[in-house]
């Protein structure tokens, strides 16, 4: 074991991100990390069975190669021909990384580290105050409301402004104009919108905002409704100069950060939005119906905008925990002020969604 006398100061103050249980051995039914339970696109397989080994040799493009350009091509679907082979004058540019956490990371260290009174919800993704603490970010906690909502009129006036939409672990979202109310009321920070959980939403992404707002920060992941978790792959949408400021950090940092398998695969992923419809439609239907299984048993949960629902249990929610958790059943379950009493679930297949329900009774 390393002698604390090593550490630096940062180091022995950090309390790091817990992340889910990540069990190895078969017959678990996994509800704790909001993956997705089917399969990536068809297309993925496609990619990775005609992967030329020889070029794994190579370092791949630093920039996010076919992605970058497969996802920049959505944002301006009809280029003309001068700006073919470059960004529009104007137009949002796009920055890829290692799974959206590295993309969140960067992003702070960009845009927040050493400033105060950067405003976040104080129930929200639980990498924000760790990443807080690594780059000494100033984060002002502002109490979500009684039913867990965000409300704008209380983001006013900061330094920057750090919302997850739909928001983690409340699975409720900020319509637009939420949005944008909050990027009216704070000119003078960037408003950084994780939308991980946005397919699962019945509403337009703040990427439409991008036109009006210099300032806004969308960042998106492929670990969710495109089904690759294991590929680690992010990125993130913003005026040009914000992109050129990731690319300073990230080229500070790791010039390589996202892998020519992942690249490719992603793009390929991204492309197939009939694909990425019929999955996100499959658990949006299931999620409904489990939502509708828990209230005939006397359960509440939050009206879901994500792949997840969390479920109000009372007193009794960490028993349930262990219950599901001793039938290898994996939930997650916080202990802390508010949340307590609250179980977090993904939403699976139907067949896993049944087994839970199940439990749920038998318990």
């Amino acid at each position: 074991m390393t002698p604390d006398k090593y550490l630096t100061k940062k180091a022995k103050s950090l309390h790091p991100y817990v992340a889910g249980l990540q069990p190895q051995e078969p017959g678990w039914i996994k509800l704790n990390t909001n993956e997705n339970p089917y399969p990536p696109s068809p297309k993925v397989n496609e990619i990775l069975r005609s992967v030329d080994t020889m070029s794994l040799r190579l370092y791949p493009p630093g920039d996010g190669g076919l992605l970058r350009q497969t996802i920049t091509a959505s944002l301006i679907p009809n280029p003309t021909t001068e700006h073919q082979n470059s960004q529009q004058p104007g137009a949002p540019s796009v920055f890829c990384g290692n799974g959206s956490d590295e993309v969140l990371a960067l992003a702070f260290q960009a845009f927040f580290s050493g400033k105060s009174n950067i405003h976040t919800p104080d129930i929200s993704y639980g990498f924000y105050p760790v990443w807080g603490a690594m780059y000494d970010v100033g984060l002002n906690y502002i109490p979500v409301e009684e039913d867990f909502s965000i409300n704008p009129a209380k983001y006013s006036g900061g330094n920057g402004v750090i919302i997850a939409n739909p928001n983690a672990p409340t699975s409720l979202a900020a319509g637009l104009g939420a949005i944008e109310d909050i990027l009216k009321q704070n000119p003078n920070g960037v408003v950084l919108v994780d939308e991980a959980y946005i397919d699962f939403a019945n509403m337009p992404s703040a990427v439409a905002l991008l036109p009006k707002y210099e300032n806004l920060l969308v960042v998106r992941t492929f670990s969710k409704s495109h089904a690759l978790a294991g590929m680690r792959v992010g990125y993130a949408i913003g005026h040009p100069r914000l992109i050129d400021a990731l690319h300073l950090m990230k080229e500070s940092f790791n010039s390589y950060p996202l892998d020519i398998l992942a690249q490719k695969a992603a793009a390929a992923a991204f492309s197939d939005t009939a694909y990425l419809a019929s999955t996100v439609e499959k658990v949006i239907a299931t999620r409904d119906r489990t939502i509708a299984a828990l209230a005939h048993l006397g359960y509440k949960t939050l009206p879901s905008q994500a792949n997840f629902i969390l479920i109000n249990i009372g007193e009794r929610a960490e028993e349930l925990y262990e219950h599901l958790l001793a039938n290898k059943i994996l939930a997650r379950y916080w202990n802390k002020p508010r949340i307590a009493g609250f179980l977090r679930v993904t939403i699976g297949t139907d067949e896993e969604m049944e087994v839970f329900i199940s439990c749920v009774k038998q318990w």
